[in-house]
């Protein structure tokens, strides 16, 4: 079951001739969710083909690179002749502030937009196999960010075992995989944990959106599969990134290494850094030993499960 995130804008405040705002797109068998909408979100969606079918956007914070792309979008939309409805998840006490954009032109879309509140703690939205949970971020507005977690999968089913205790193939072995007991014809029962080994877990993914380093990153997932981090200074800027509530590479990559993460992806990179990763990368990997990278817009990876199994 592929999960897929599509990096649609990487910039910091002021985008650069490279770098569109801040934008992830994140594709699940067939459900597809936005994370923020910097300005031209929409031009990065066609330019680099993730259509326009997505169900939910989740805002991080109401900074005009994560959210003025909003009102371009839905027009697209609206152009496009969508019927589908759109919910919009944004941070505790800003849902005036997007209603305000949602109908900006003096007119509201055609199709339903729905705005609601995420409080950090609180489970922004609930799929049938995944979760998209909000947690406290550090930031100079209200902000948080979101965790995207799949619930554990079930246990590999050991259908030789199956047979040796005497179940016919069949049903059954779906029931047993189901997690019931299934009587066999002489009366013996056998239970689901004598062929079905220990649920295996599923992929998460954070992304924090633009915050200082906080603890809450750290609890927001456990052992995450990609943590999608603000780094917008290198070490030349700790100050500044702590005067403007951003982290440096160095921090988001220190965060990473005691989150336990795999795979950590730079981002928001600030527009004095333009065309150059090189020292976020250096810096990132002498304190985490998982892959790190500077995405490009437009850089696309699928998160694989742990098992390496579907």
């Amino acid at each position: 079951m592929p999960l897929r995130v599509t990096f649609l804008g990487t910039a910091g405040a002021v985008p650069t001739t490279a770098r569109n705002p801040s934008s992830i797109f994140v594709a699940r068998e067939g459900e597809e969710l936005l994370f923020d909408a910097g300005e031209g979100t929409q031009r990065q969606m066609m330019r680099f083909g993730t259509g326009f079918a997505l169900g939910h956007l989740f805002v991080t914070h109401l900074h005009g690179d994560h959210v003025l792309g909003i009102p371009g979008l839905l027009q697209t939309m609206d152009f496009n002749d969508r019927e589908a409805p759109l919910e919009i998840h944004t941070p505790r006490g800003t849902r005036r502030e997007i209603e305000s954009l949602v109908s900006l032109l003096g007119n509201r879309p055609t199709f339903p937009v729905r705005v609601t509140e995420a409080a950090p703690g609180e489970v922004a939205y609930r799929a049938d196999e995944y979760e998209v949970r909000a947690f406290a971020t550090d930031h100079d507005t209200r902000s948080v960010g979101y965790a995207l977690v799949e619930d554990d999968r079930k246990g590999r089913f050991d259908r030789e075992r199956a047979e040796e205790l005497g179940v016919p193939v069949g049903p059954q072995f779906s029931r047993l995989h189901r997690g019931e007991a299934v009587e066999l014809e002489d009366g013996t029962v056998v239970d689901p944990d004598e062929v079905v080994g220990e649920p295996r877990p599923g992929r998460s993914l954070v992304i924090t959106g633009d915050t200082r380093p906080t603890a809450a990153t750290l609890e927001a997932a456990e052992d995450p599969d990609l943590l999608v981090h603000d780094a917008t200074f290198a070490d030349d800027r700790v100050e500044r990134a702590s005067d403007t509530a951003h982290s440096t590479a160095r921090q988001a990559a220190e965060l990473a290494s005691r989150a336990g993460a795999k795979r950590l992806a730079l981002m928001h990179l600030s527009s004095r850094y333009a065309g150059r990763a090189d020292a976020h990368l250096e810096e990132a990997r002498e304190v985490f030993d998982g892959e790190v990278f500077v995405p490009e817009d437009g850089e696309t990876l699928e998160i694989p499960y742990a098992d390496g199994e579907a």
